[in-house]
């Protein structure tokens, strides 16, 4: 089980909708959670992209002398990027960063954005040019361990004596990951890419998802990895986890929620479009209505686009929860809470120890005080206490 944290590009809050408890990002505050990550032993860290992030490689850049093992989730954009120029950012960065890349095919689902970004192609053409970016990108890499070049011509894209002279660390190439919900997106995850990611729908739902990809990767003679995005909210009491979900979305007003959901409602994402459902557009506001399964609470969906359920409850019952998205057949969870920095310490305390997962070791250090906690009454370390207890 690989557990991943969120790198929050677009701002941070204590609550949701509003600038009350806000807190500016800047490079020292990512370099916090990254750091933070990092050092409680996150696999690694997805970066969002689009117009309301900062750009994604030149966050990710910036953080890998901040870090030791943390690795970065960072995206392509078919459309915005050529896959020539993407293979050789992500082969610089694999070697820069010591193989620490996996690189996010993403599409792009708000037409709006899309086109102030130049693209103007309609939904289904977007995913053919995406696999024939995704194709040509693998391959150019994959070649440059040999030193040889590629021809392609596709519908969307062409390429001519395409060549990496500086391969990446990892071979063939840095893993793909890659998220979608509709049909083309199913297909285009089977044939191309390492590891689906779902956002949080009920179990149900998703087990539905890793079937049909599933399914349809057996058929090309593929095998493709899954991982899901989702929020956390864990407290050690359920009454205190959820407290802190509804305190989560108290400043949201009526206004906000109907300018949310008309932004959404204009987008061709059929993944957004799932995710609207689970709370109705915006429809549904109780504690009843949001929680749409066990412990899983669609409230974060109100204002916030993509991923936007999360897992509510005490820590047992968090990871009973994870458990049972891994039972699926889910390997990699991304993860978020807000504040991002304080929550990335909390549920690595709360939760970690609960969940099968290999413990990475802590980085060699000089630590002047152990894993103990502070001293009681300037003589004892707890730990030394419990064992005369």
């Amino acid at each position: 089980m690989n557990i991943f944290w969120f790198l929050p590009t677009h701002g941070d809050s204590r609550y949701l909708g509003t600038t009350e408890g806000a807190r500016p990002v800047d490079l020292a505050y990512l370099q916090q959670i990254a750091g933070a990550a990092d050092r409680l032993g996150y696999e690694g860290v997805l970066i969002p992209t689009g117009r309301s992030c900062e750009d994604p490689w030149v966050v990710a850049a910036s953080l890998i002398g901040a870090t030791e093992r943390l690795r970065f989730l960072v995206a392509v954009r078919p459309g915005l990027h050529q896959p020539s120029l993407a293979a050789r950012m992500a082969a610089t960065f694999d070697r820069l960063s010591g193989g620490r890349v996996l690189v996010n095919l993403v599409t792009g689902g708000d037409q709006a954005e899309l086109e102030g970004d130049g693209v103007f192609l309609p939904h289904a053409e977007r995913y053919e040019q995406s696999a024939e970016f995704i194709r040509i990108w693998r391959e150019i890499i994959a070649r440059s361990h040999d030193g040889q070049s590629f021809d392609y011509e596709g519908k969307h894209l062409c390429v001519k004596g395409a060549k990496l002279l500086f391969p990446p660390t990892q071979k063939p190439y840095p893993p793909v990951w890659f998220g979608g919900s509709s049909e083309a997106a199913h297909e285009l995850a089977a044939e191309q890419v390492d590891a689906y990611l779902t956002w949080g729908e009920t179990p149900a739902e998703v087990a539905k998802k890793i079937a049909d990809v599933r399914q349809r990767a057996a058929r090309k003679g593929r095998t493709v990895k899954f991982g899901i995005r989702l929020h956390v909210i864990v407290r050690e009491t359920e009454d205190e986890a959820w407290r802190a979900a509804e305190s989560l979305i108290s400043r949201v007003n009526d206004d906000t929620v109907i300018r949310a959901q008309a932004a959404f409602a204009r987008m061709d994402s059929e993944g957004q479009r799932r995710m609207a459902a689970l709370h109705a557009g915006g429809a549904r506001r109780s504690r009843a209505d949001l929680e749409i399964s066990p412990n899983l609470w669609a409230g974060v969906g109100l204002v916030r686009g993509g991923a936007g359920t999360a897992l509510v409850g005490d820590p047992k019952t968090v990871a009973a929860r994870i458990e049972e998205y891994a039972s699926l057949g889910i390997e990699s969870f991304i993860l978020s809470g807000y504040p991002h920095l304080e929550e990335s310490y909390r549920f690595a305390e709360l939760v970690f120890p609960l969940l099968p997962r290999k413990q990475r070791a802590h980085a060699p250090s000089q630590a002047l005080t152990g894993p103990f906690g502070e001293v009681v009454a300037n003589l004892d370390a707890p730990s030394r206490l419990l064992s005369q207890s």
